[in-house]
């Protein structure tokens, strides 16, 4: 269950969550009717098994998971559908559809197909850390998290979640740890980066495999190219690409982390799944306890 991608909002620590599970309830996802183009709302993190809860808490950390059901109607098809038609009607009626008639004639057929489309689940995931005030989204896309916490939202009434927010410059620290600033205990630099030159239309770099205190590098640097996205270590527990939009991309345990999962013997894979969230919660806080001084993060109010 680890995630691949961790997308952060901030909200006051002293909110509560006692109305959570009720809420998650009421949102519940439903399948997507015979009618419906899509549904969202909250399935088990544990999977599709009848009777899941829909929430899972170990100490301060929640695992939630949103889902959604999208039918498949490709617009190929349904314009291609909509000539065939337009063109019968012609030639039985000897006349061309003006754009009124064309857009209901559209809207018939998509009711007429939506019932027969397939459809398409899918789910992200997102831990809520509740004793330091941020959840983390599975996912890099800012839109896709955004939808996420629309739906915490929705289930608890309220839910003053905010992007993170910066109060130095992100690139500036990035560039300043390759140039050699001193990093944060724990962090090393890992062997990815991208450097952009500030001005538009600029240059981009992407290196991948390389030592990145190198020469090659340093003469980037000072062309003026700043880093943009910097692959860091935390210990020997978690590998991970930070982005100067504070997206955190290609999360990876490390053996240092994995090691302590298989050190202890589970006997069900629910139990299984419950040793993996205790640790990658644990993990992913404090990834986010490291880079919350580094980066100035601004806290919630």
């Amino acid at each position: 269950m680890f995630f691949r991608n961790l997308t952060f909002f901030r909200f006051p620590a002293s909110l509560k969550f006692d109305d959570l599970d009720a809420g998650l309830v009421e949102c519940a996802l439903k399948p997507v009717g015979a009618l419906e183009l899509s549904s969202r709302g909250f399935v088990s993190p544990f999977g599709r098994g009848e009777g899941e809860a829909l929430s899972h808490r170990i100490g301060e950390a929640i695992w939630l998971a949103a889902g959604s059901e999208d039918k498949l109607l490709p617009s190929a098809v349904v314009n291609d559908l909509l000539q065939k038609k337009l063109l019968e009607i012609e030639e039985k009626e000897g006349r061309k559809l003006g754009g009124r008639a064309r857009k209901r004639l559209k809207e018939d057929l998509v009711h007429e197909l939506l019932p027969r489309a397939f459809v398409r689940p899918s789910r992200t995931d997102a831990m809520i850390d509740c004793e330091h005030g941020f959840i983390a989204v599975d996912t890099s896309s800012r839109k896709s998290a955004e939808a996420v916490v629309s739906d915490v939202r929705h289930a608890l009434g309220s839910f003053p979640a905010l992007p993170l927010n910066a109060e130095v410059a992100p690139r500036s620290v990035l560039t300043g740890w390759i140039a050699g600033d001193p990093l944060p205990d724990g962090l090393s630099l890992g062997d990815e980066c991208e450097l952009r030159d500030p001005t538009d239309q600029g240059a981009i770099v992407k290196c991948q495999r390389q030592e990145l205190q190198s020469d090659e590098i340093g003469k980037h640097l000072e062309s003026g190219k700043q880093v943009t996205r910097l692959a860091l270590m935390l210990d020997d527990h978690v590998s991970f690409v930070l982005g100067e939009d504070l997206t955190i991309r290609k999360l990876k345990f490390l053996d240092g982390a994995v090691d302590q999962l298989e050190s202890t013997e589970r006997d069900d894979l629910r139990a299984e799944l419950d040793a993996r969230f205790a640790l990658f919660s644990a993990e992913v806080r404090r990834l986010f306890l490291t880079l919350e001084p580094a980066l100035k993060l601004s806290k919630a109010e």
